[in-house]
């Protein structure tokens, strides 16, 4: 079958790499253009782009795909490809009825969540923020609206109680290839299901922004819990301490109960009382100007007596 590839991010690449392994033939790969990173600002690709020059693979990374030059051009090229089907693994743009309606088979997308459950651009951190205990890939035909197209086929994956969004996410990029694989074998049988969604149950999983990160310990100690790995290991959740940004990439759950205020420490180690008067303690930490490290080797070089406010 022939394929036009769209994705961007770490997320995205086990799947491409499977098509080109499966005997598809990847005659194309859009992926968003390249953007300055670190502090010498140096242009660099994205993990998709890697991928698809490691096996010459043309690239394509139009501005847009919904208007002016570059989405014409898209167009055009598309149609050259003439592909049996567009495969879209979190490509970053949304792709206009022009571009839907050209493959034979369809746009499908590989979406990081059961659906209709968390449509959007981060489904993998709200999950674990909302405390699910179960998530998984769905492979979908594409619709013009916001992850609402027809279900093809469904895994799921468990999510432990300690799990973070980085291990959620490399346990979901495993089972994504594989999955991905069966669809295309349905949609060129011809055997392939089209289950609508609904409206029911519905959860916007919006783009993590910086704004988003600060820990409200005033909020009852599960749900800090959940906040905290669902944001680790990246953007990262945060509060202060001394004035200093402090990155909380783990906490522990305690039975340690207070009537200190939310947000100050319980005794003389990282034990933070939240809203409900429960403690979480902070055990996977990195204070501004200094190295991540284990909350005890924090503790070695720093005295934090008790009643100590975080986040101000």
């Amino acid at each position: 079958m022939n394929i036009i590839f769209m994705g961007t991010p770490d997320f995205a690449v086990p799947c491409l790499e499977e098509l080109i392994k499966s005997g598809h033939k990847v005659t194309g790969v859009f992926t968003q253009p390249d953007k300055p990173k670190n502090r010498g600002q140096k242009m660099q690709f994205s993990p998709v782009k890697e991928c698809a020059v490691k096996y010459d693979i043309p690239v394509y990374q139009p501005l847009s795909l919904r208007k002016g030059e570059d989405a014409e051009k898209s167009l055009e090229i598309l149609k050259e490809h003439n592909p049996d089907c567009i495969v879209v693994a979190a490509y970053g743009q949304i792709l206009p009825k022009a571009v839907l309606d050209l493959p034979r088979l369809g746009c499908i997308n590989v979406h990081a969540s059961l659906l209709p459950r968390y449509r959007g651009a981060a489904p993998i951190q709200h999950c674990i923020i909302n405390g699910e205990e179960k998530t998984g890939i769905t492979i979908m035909y594409m619709a013009e609206g916001l992850d609402t197209g027809d279900m093809i086929i469904k895994d799921e994956v468990v999510i432990d109680e300690r799990m973070t969004a980085s291990i959620l996410h490399d346990k979901l990029t495993e089972i994504s290839g594989p999955l991905l694989l069966r669809a295309l074998e349905q949609l060129e049988s011809g055997t392939a299901e089209r289950t609508p969604q609904t409206d029911e149950n519905t959860c916007y999983a919006s783009m993590i922004s910086k704004d988003m990160l600060k820990i409200d310990f005033t909020k009852p100690m599960a749900e800090v819990y959940n906040f905290i790995r669902g944001m680790s290991a990246s953007p990262c959740a945060f509060t202060s301490m001394g004035g200093k940004r402090l990155k909380v990439y783990f906490a522990e759950k305690t039975d340690i109960r207070t009537d200190l205020p939310a947000g100050t420490t319980a005794d003389d180690s990282l034990a933070i009382t939240c809203g409900d008067g429960l403690c979480i303690r902070l055990s996977d930490i990195q204070l501004e100007g200094s190295k991540r490290m284990n909350a005890s080797d924090f503790l070695r070089g720093r005295k934090v007596e008790k009643g100590t406010p975080l986040g101000n």
